[in-house]
């Protein structure tokens, strides 16, 4: 019994021997392979620091007085577009003078009408008068013979009565014939169809043969060939707009057009409850009445802290720029941007004074990258 007892014993002993060999050789493996991973770190830091991402200029927000804008919309249209047509109907149209754009001044021949007819309606009524001229004549010479033949008494007073009152009839008819003959002229001075005022032919149906009608439209003239604005502008900055005022409106084709403020509506639509603003164009600007335009008032003038252009960045739909933090890195900051001047916009919110940006290349840089800081060229 005793034999058996201490042979368990010594089989014990010389496994946990073994068990506690391989804790130490496995130890020993361990911490032998983390010795040298521990410093590639400091390698890490080092080498990121020796690489920055890219060589930047700075710049600083720069607070300038800008004018404060309103923005509208509106319809382009003629300040006043006259409409001609003939003064007499059932004539024949001979000739066409102008066409469509063609500059024209006060009193300029647009279209003819055929006048043979109203030419002979004249020459008759030029005979009428001459006829009636000669009655009117002979009826004053018998009057005043009458008259004298009653004061030496071979006359009584109702024939003397008489020859005064046929004297005054054909005084009467001369004048009724004098009225149609001047009539004939004015029916032949409608035989050409005349410009009303100087401007600038915007539309023609007159064609050559066609016969006048009462009321048709022969032309449309642009008077003085002045164009306007009509903007719609909120009820509420109607106070705002005064004439004189000065405007910028852009055209379809990104034309710019500056323009004054000539008058203001003095009701506001209930609908949309806006008003409309006049702006007088410049004329031979290329603007075309018609047209849709968006455009801006210059209102009163306002500091604005701004940055150029090219210092923003536009990501997902918002502002950016990349302000340096400490010595060497940027840190990407949210924008609200306001107006626009030239290659300068104006920063709302996001930015003080004293913040210096990534003034160019921005949109290469992500947030907390290490820059290179250089000097900025001295602009002429």
């Amino acid at each position: 019994m005793n034999l058996s007892f201490s042979g368990f014993l010594a089989g014990r002993k010389a496994q946990l021997g073994l068990a506690l060999l391989v804790i130490v050789v496995l130890v020993l493996l361990f911490s032998g392979g983390t010795d040298k991973p521990a410093d590639k770190p400091a390698d890490n830091a080092i080498s990121g620091a020796a690489k920055p991402a890219l060589s930047v200029t700075l710049v600083a927000p720069q607070s300038l007085d800008w004018p404060k804008v309103l923005p509208a919309n509106g319809n382009v249209v003629a300040w006043q577009e006259a409409v001609i047509g003939a003064e007499i109907s059932n004539y024949r149209i001979t000739e066409v003078a102008v066409q469509v754009g063609d500059t024209v001044k006060k009193g300029q021949v647009l279209a003819r009408i055929a006048s043979d007819t109203v030419a002979s309606e004249l020459a008759e009524a030029r005979a009428a008068v001459a006829e009636l001229q000669a009655s009117a004549t002979e009826a004053k010479d018998n009057a005043a013979r009458a008259a004298e033949l009653r004061e030496k008494g071979f006359y009584s007073s109702q024939l003397n009565t008489q020859y005064q009152t046929a004297q005054h009839t054909a005084y009467a008819r001369l004048a009724a014939g004098k009225a149609r003959l001047l009539a004939a002229e004015v029916k032949m001075g409608k035989t050409t169809v005349l410009a009303p005022d100087g401007g600038i032919i915007s539309a023609r149906s007159a064609t050559v043969g066609s016969l006048t009608q009462p009321g048709q439209e022969l032309f449309r003239l642009i008077r003085g060939g002045r164009l306007e604005w009509r903007a719609e502008v909120p009820s509420a900055e109607l106070a705002n707009v005064r004439p004189g005022l000065s405007a910028r409106l852009t055209g379809p084709g990104g034309e710019s057009v500056d323009g004054t403020v000539r008058a203001v509506a003095p009701s506001v639509d209930p609908q949309t409850r806006n008003g409309l603003v006049y702006v007088d164009l410049p004329a031979n600007s290329p603007i075309r009445a018609g047209m849709f335009a968006r455009g801006e008032f210059r209102l009163a003038q306002s500091p604005a802290l701004t940055l150029p252009q090219s210092a923003v960045v536009l990501r997902e739909g918002f502002a950016y720029a990349f302000r340096l933090e400490g010595s060497d890195r940027v840190a990407q900051t949210k924008l609200e941007l306001g107006r626009r001047q030239g290659d300068r916009v104006e920063v709302v919110t996001g930015l003080t004074p004293a913040a210096r940006v990534v003034e160019s290349g921005a949109g290469f840089l992500a947030d907390g990258d290490v820059v290179k800081v250089v000097e900025s060229e001295a602009k002429p």
